[in-house]
């Protein structure tokens, strides 16, 4: 079976190429629910539910959806800051969750995250040298006598100054705080960072300077992103692919272009609607979600979108509620899982599998 699953990858994303940073594969994160009482485990909350993809060095993938979708999970579950349930985590071709205490601590530094709150992800009790410092004294990444010095250079390249240093958190604003932590991230010499929502805190003009920071110390360091945000037009500017998550799953992904010229899945055409457009002279055509989003705990059987997809209730698609779709490559480089795009093969299977249903239901019934 496992044999079976892996090959199945391989169709999907090829073999490892050497330009890849970091390929997720199947990757699940589910939350245990516990009784009050007893603390027996009664299910599981799908925070994170079997998503796949890749991402090449030096490019940036935003990750959109709506709040409570899984996408910060995702982030964090990448990095190993919260244990996986199955799955795998490909970075450089070594899966980070097979690595041991040792080897993981060794490329601890190259894998890091700028959090979305700058006021709770800073110490309040030290001064800005150290927060910056911290974590570059502990991993060795200078020699002692060029520490200040090379946190100086950290801190102009992100727009600090030296006398920054000495000064606590609460003496800066929000845009010089995320500045912080981006040094923070920055100063252990990177390969791949997750950005967690960096500017959703911000105001929208210190939102553009942070956006044209990253993508400055983007090309200065040659680094990789993975950009969580629910912002469409930042995700836009910033992003060269775009995976669109629902509860839990990866329900699009694609080349920034590609996936904002013709969305497939239903779900992100109606997340793209919203998206305002610059003119007084265009009429926007706004898709309204109906409903509310399912529990991750008890996500609905079939397509999970299919409570509130307006083309499922359209044209009567049962085996929307009854069968999941496969998640395939509908055209080079462009992935969904929608049964709208099923191939006559497919169709086939899936009429024989709702007969299959349609005769247990019965026999369930008679009994």
């Amino acid at each position: 079976m496992e044999e079976a699953r892996n090959d199945s990858i391989n169709e999907t994303f090829g073999e490892p190429e050497n330009d890849v940073v970091l390929e997720v594969k199947h990757l699940k994160k589910y939350f245990p629910i516990k009784s009050s009482f007893l603390r027996i485990v009664t299910g599981h909350v799908k925070a994170v539910d079997d998503i796949s993809f890749k991402i090449k060095r030096g490019t940036t993938m935003g990750l959109v959806g709506e709040s409570g979708c899984g996408k910060s999970t995702a982030g964090r579950t990448i990095l190993r800051l919260l244990d996986k349930t199955d799955g795998s985590v490909l970075y450089n071709g070594k899966d980070i969750f097979k690595l041991s205490r040792k080897e993981l601590r060794a490329i601890r530094p190259k894998i890091q995250i700028i959090f979305q709150d700058p006021y709770s992800s800073l110490s309040p009790r030290m001064p800005v040298g150290e927060i910056i410092g911290e974590a570059v004294k502990e991993h060795n990444i200078v020699p002692p006598a060029e520490y200040d010095d090379y946190l100086s250079r950290i801190m102009k390249a992100c727009g600090l100054q030296e006398y920054h240093k000495d000064r606590y958190p609460h003496e800066f604003s929000g845009g010089q705080r995320q500045r912080i932590c981006i040094a923070r991230a920055l100063a252990l010499n990177p390969d791949f960072i997750v950005c967690d929502e960096p500017v959703s805190a911000l105001d929208v003009s210190i939102q553009a300077q942070i956006i044209n920071l990253l993508r400055q110390l983007q090309k200065e360091f040659n680094l990789t992103y993975l950009f969580i945000s629910h912002d469409l037009s930042v995700v836009e500017h910033i992003s060269d692919t775009v995976g669109v998550m629902y509860l839990g799953s990866l329900v699009e992904y694609a080349e920034t272009e590609k996936i904002f010229e013709r969305p497939l899945h239903p779900y992100t055409q109606a997340l793209f609607s919203a998206i305002p457009v610059p003119d007084p002279d265009v009429k926007m055509e706004r898709i309204v979600l109906e409903g509310s989003i399912p529990s991750p705990a008890n996500p609905p059987k079939g397509c999970k979108f299919h409570t509130r997809c307006k083309v499922c209730k359209e044209k009567g698609m049962r085996v929307c509620e009854q069968i999941q779709p496969p998640y395939k490559e509908i055209e080079p480089g462009h992935f969904t899982a929608c049964h709208l795009y099923d191939t006559d093969e497919e169709t086939n299977e899936i009429e024989r599998l709702l007969k299959e249903l349609d005769r247990k239901e019965a026999l369930k019934a008679n009994k």
